[in-house]
């Protein structure tokens, strides 16, 4: 394959790839959104996490299930070799189911309320030492790896062909 080949190929997928993801986003915005609104962002772990949130559709839609979830996931980051990987895992997800199969008119807009639970603290005890702790940054400083928790609170109209869906992070401290 010669260069001016290999690069009209690559251009094409390339193009295609772009023009997929536009198409996608642009079939989501034509059928409705969803507007979350969380009045804080901040949490104490075991803390409740209440917000709403608008559903509006621009076309008709075959719903499925419509949910609020908080979501946790781990974010590990190593550095090997002079490069940082970066790995995630999901290891906490916490769902309110708030209507089930429905269909929703075109031109509607409906409002919601969710409280979902945050989780807890750990437990104190030995694992939870100020010693311990300390032992474990400092793990963490000499192999250079670094984690933490991202949590995001989703809100998703699951529906025949494509979804509907928004997210926030949040912070939950003390967990």
């Amino acid at each position: 394959m010669t260069g001016t080949t290999a690069a009209m190929v690559f251009g094409g997928g390339a193009a295609a790839l772009v023009g997929g993801i536009a198409a996608y986003y642009i079939a989501r915005y034509m059928r409705g959104s969803i507007k979350l609104t969380l009045p804080q962002n901040s949490f104490a772990a075991g803390e409740a996490i209440t917000g709403s949130f608008d559903v509006i559709t621009r076309k008709a839609i075959q719903g499925n299930r419509l949910f609020a979830a908080l979501i946790g996931t781990e974010v590990t980051e190593e550095r090997r070799d002079g490069k940082t990987h970066t790995h995630t895992r999901e290891i906490h997800r916490h769902e309110e189911t708030l209507e089930k199969a429905l269909t929703w008119p075109a031109g509607q807009t409906k409002h919601y309320t969710f409280k979902l639970p945050s989780p807890t603290a750990p437990a104190p005890g030995l694992l939870n030492t100020t010693v311990v702790r300390a032992a474990k940054i400092g793990l963490e400083l000499l192999g250079a790896n670094r984690r933490r928790m991202k949590w995001t609170v989703e809100v998703r109209l699951d529906a025949k062909g494509v979804d509907l869906a928004t997210s926030q992070r949040v912070h939950i401290n003390g967990e």
